[in-house]
């Protein structure tokens, strides 16, 4: 009598496809006759015609001759793990001849196995449902991996976003302030040139510019009165406990963080702060985010100033062009102008 397990195992197998990929009809019936049984099967008498059906249809497991007119099975292979949206597609070469460079070359394209022929029924149907449950087992895994990665990533951010707001304890908009300030960083250096993964640290990064505020008196952070020299020194030395804080990491997240931490408040001209650098021995990375941070806070409102307009901003960035700030960067934050206004109008709907 059949149980309830081995029909929920016979109904699973019947879900998975299977492409037979060959161009010779009697190996076609062949594979049809061993694996429709168990499997639903879909067919195909050449590589261009195999490529369409993948596209389309997405197989769990594609069977791949190799020896066929107009395009050869490695050629539909290495088309099949270029694209990524079926890169996992398991592929088992069907193959009459049986040398290691053709193993060799198979296995360097992305195949999981060799089917060699003439075909038999155990041996193909073992080596299909070995390599379906070992894909199987690979999706479940790199589900898991994405799901934990996307926890991390949540957890890393809200320790920026917390790490960031410890500099500035009493700033009532410093959340809004920091991640809108990131965005705008983010949108620079992507107008610049930066893959997706800097831009993406330098999203991670930017809110962590004040992080040592922490190591200033609240006197002086928070003193209604314009600071002495000797205030102001103090004052400036957050950049410098900031980078001391950072670099301690060995996560280019944090070297990237520290690196902006301490050259933030340098200007072009060389007037800045902590060490007077000018010009491109600023790092970017710092250029970028004196640029963003003071856009964002001419155009932030607070208790004790009203809020600048987008093109008071502008003027103000302008004409600090070549003196506060890298006169290239100037003119590609202002040529990005309709991307800022978006960045503003979605943080200004969350606060």
């Amino acid at each position: 009598m059949t149980n309830i397990a081995e029909i929920d195992s016979k109904m699973q197998l019947q879900d998975k496809r299977v492409l037979i990929v060959d161009d010779v009809p009697r190996n076609i019936d062949l594979l049809k006759d061993i694996l429709s049984e168990r499997y639903q099967v879909q067919i195909a008498k050449s590589g261009k015609v195999a490529l369409d059906i993948i596209e389309r249809t997405m197989p769990d497991i594609i069977l791949l001759d190799i020896m066929m007119p107009d395009m050869n099975g490695f050629e539909v292979c290495e088309k099949v793990k270029a694209n990524p949206k079926t890169a996992d597609i398991p592929v088992i070469f069907l193959t009459a001849v049986t040398d290691a460079q053709h193993e060799q070359k198979g296995f360097d394209l992305g195949c999981v196995d060799f089917i060699t022929k003439p075909i038999t029924p155990l041996t193909t149907l073992s080596r299909v449902a070995t390599h379906l449950k070992l894909a199987e087992d690979n999706l479940r895994n790199k589900r898991i991996i994405e799901h934990r990665t996307r926890e991390l990533d949540d957890a890393l951010e809200s320790a920026i976003g917390m790490l960031g707001e410890v500099s500035q304890l009493n700033d009532t908009d410093t959340g809004v302030h920091m991640w809108r300030m990131a965005d705008y960083c983010a949108a620079l250096a992507k107008e610049i040139g930066w893959d997706d993964a800097k831009v993406e640290l330098l999203k991670l990064a930017a809110p962590l510019h004040d992080t040592g505020k922490v190591g200033i008196p609240h006197a002086i952070l928070k003193s209604p009165n314009k600071l002495t020299e000797d205030e102001w020194e103090i004052m400036r030395q957050h950049t410098v406990i900031g980078h001391q804080i950072l670099i301690k990491s060995e996560a280019p997240l944090f070297k990237l963080a520290a690196e902006v931490a301490l050259a933030h408040h340098e200007k072009w001209d060389g007037s800045g702060y902590p060490y007077g650098l000018s010009g491109k021995d600023i790092p970017e990375s710092a250029r970028i985010v004196s640029i963003a941070d003071v856009f964002d806070a001419l155009t932030m409102e607070r208790a004790y100033k009203r809020n600048w307009s987008i093109e008071e901003a502008f003027d103000y960035i302008r004409q600090s062009s070549n003196a506060h700030f890298d006169p290239e960067l100037v003119e590609r934050f202002l040529s990005i102008e309709d991307e800022l206004r978006k960045i503003k109008d979605k943080w200004s709907a969350v606060h």
